[in-house]
């Protein structure tokens, strides 16, 4: 099959190339960056260069690839993430990029899209205990109207997908994955909890959901091949856990020092946006993926997650 991955040398985007490849479909990644060319090539795909907010090169790129299926996995997040407002790059990815490469895949002839949302699309703030799934209904507004912007950007990307499917323009499946973490995406946190840079915070009791980038990876496939059309599938693994906890045991299982803790009232004063990550009580379900996907976890908590880190 031939394969378009927006987004290719991202952190979801090269284990994938590097997946795809190997399952030999023909893969061509899409970076804006020249010096990372030779990163698609040396994993076999082919490169193009272009940027996803200058529409008539992206379309070209598109045509010329003349792919099967397209993966929308366009971000820009920093590896510090700390604070809102370095989500606007990636805000902008979901909303103009993501304009952009619908139109240019539906140019194109593209049979099918598969699109990187995540489960902040629910909201951040207090859900209650119980996990949340693809048919809960979403509130409108956020806690916090700093928040409002990334939201929407994740929702605005939903909408786009699903309306273009309904109106038969383009097969579109969106997946709302977890915190993403693995040997790759969690090299820079394993630094900064060596360092003791990353701290707890005293009395929250947020939890989120997680998902090992390997299991992610198997998942993106699996929606490919067998996704239902006009769907989202939240993608995560089978415990839930709070920023703490998590924190506490990726500190003990790398034989790190265990992180120092800061009062939840001075952890928002400084960083508010870590404060409404840490504080977020959002467990999600994945039993509509398992079931409709025929999709198994290979790490189905972060503890089996955090050894294949630590050995890796």
């Amino acid at each position: 099959m031939k394969i378009f991955i927006a987004g290719a040398t991202g952190t979801l985007g090269l284990p994938l190339v590097r997946a795809l490849v190997a399952q030999n479909h023909r893969v061509t990644g899409l970076t804006r960056s020249a010096e990372k060319r030779q990163t698609l090539e040396q994993l076999g795909a082919t490169a193009a260069v272009a940027d996803a907010l200058d529409k008539v090169a992206l379309e070209g790129a598109v045509r010329a690839a003349s792919p099967d299926c397209v993966f929308h996995l366009l971000t820009a997040i920093p590896k510090n993430a700390f604070r809102a407002s370095a989500m606007k790059q990636t805000n902008v990815l979901r909303t103009t990029g993501t304009a952009n490469l619908l139109r240019a895949s539906i140019a194109a002839g593209v049979k099918r899209i598969v699109a990187e949302s995540m489960i902040f699309a629910y909201g951040f703030g207090d859900h209650g205990a119980g996990a949340k799934t693809e048919a809960d209904v979403i509130r409108k507004r956020e806690p916090e109207s700093w928040l409002q912007e990334t939201v929407d950007a994740l929702r605005s990307l939903e909408e786009q997908l699903l309306a273009a499917n309904e109106q038969k323009l383009i097969e579109s499946v969106v997946l709302r994955y977890g915190l993403l973490y693995g040997s790759g995406p969690t090299g820079y946190m394993v630094k900064m909890l060596r360092w003791r840079m990353v701290p707890t915070a005293k009395g929250a009791r947020g939890v989120a959901s997680f998902i090992h980038i390997e299991d992610a990876v198997n998942a993106t496939i699996a929606a490919m091949e067998r996704g239902r059309a006009g769907e989202i599938y939240n993608i995560v693994d089978d415990e839930p856990v709070g920023m703490n906890e998590w924190l506490t045991n990726a500190a003990l299982t790398l034989n790190a020092k265990p992180p120092f803790s800061v009062p939840l009232w001075l952890l928002r004063l400084l960083v508010p946006y870590m404060a409404v990550i840490f504080e977020t009580r959002l467990p999600v379900s994945n039993r509509k993926a398992k079931d409709e996907l025929s999709w198994q976890l290979q790490y189905k908590s972060y503890r089996e997650g955090l050894r294949e880190i630590a050995t890796s």
